[in-house]
């Protein structure tokens, strides 16, 4: 009996150094569980460039208000203008366009865009792609009078790949086109710019154009050299990065 208990004692003591012996070469053999470094994701830096050349003859643009989305339109023909619009078309202020909701990212131009000059805008966004941009300026010797693009789609733009297209002249549809000293912003008149009051038709539509002292508007401040055609503005979207 001591014999067998024995035996048993000591074939139960070889598979348990047996057993740590191979659990110990398995944990030490290998570095497969040794701590990986951490690579941080490359970020994915999607920019645009926006070039606005005002093709008027005398009516200066406003800051261009250029934004990046993904839902949404910054304004549309036969749709009530948004506060935001209302502001930009009738002061040329366009804070609350950069501002607006549905911008995932956006960019102003640094200042007044004269008649037959030009600027470049720049934005850029990461980790998101956007899918539209739209752009924005007022013609401040008018009521409400605006030029630009919304929801052009930016969906499979290469780097280096380019747009460019014509614009016409919208009415935001917010003021009467009186084209009175007292209700005009521009150098023209110097009067009065966002009004809270809407008192026309209050839909986005294409600009019927200025009719001037001139054609017979007696109290307009504007003379023919104020009147627009379409294309009013130059535009190109280039992808840069």
């Amino acid at each position: 009996m001591t014999v067998l208990y024995k035996q048993s004692f000591t074939s139960t003591a070889i598979w348990s150094a047996l057993g740590v012996t191979v659990l110990l070469t398995a944990c030490g053999g290998s570095d497969s569980y040794a701590p990986q470094p951490v690579i941080p994701p490359v970020p994915v830096i999607y920019s645009y460039e926006v070039s606005v050349t005002n093709l008027t003859h005398a009516q200066p643009l406003s800051p261009v208000a250029v934004i990046l989305h993904n839902e949404g339109e910054l304004f549309e023909i036969g749709i009530s203008a948004s506060v935001a619009l209302e502001n930009l078309a009738e002061s040329g202020d366009n804070s609350q366009v950069l501002a607006d909701d549905i911008a995932l990212a956006s960019a102003s131009g640094v200042g007044v865009i004269m008649p037959g000059m030009s600027e470049t805008v720049s934005v850029s966004i990461t980790d998101t792609q956007p899918m539209m941009i739209s752009t924005a300026a007022m013609l401040v010797n008018t009521n409400d009078a605006f030029s630009g693009f919304s929801g052009m789609s930016l969906e499979n733009m290469a780097v280096g790949e380019s747009i460019s297209l014509l614009t016409g002249s919208y009415d935001s549809g917010t003021e009467k086109n009186s084209e009175t000293m007292a209700t005009i912003p521009g150098p023209a008149a110097g009067g009065e710019g966002f009004n809270a009051e809407r008192d026309d038709v209050d839909i986005v539509t294409m600009h019927a154009g200025v009719i001037s002292n001139d054609d017979g508007l007696v109290q307009s401040v504007l003379s023919q050299a104020h009147r627009f055609d379409n294309p009013t503005l130059a535009i190109s979207v280039k992808r840069v990065e």
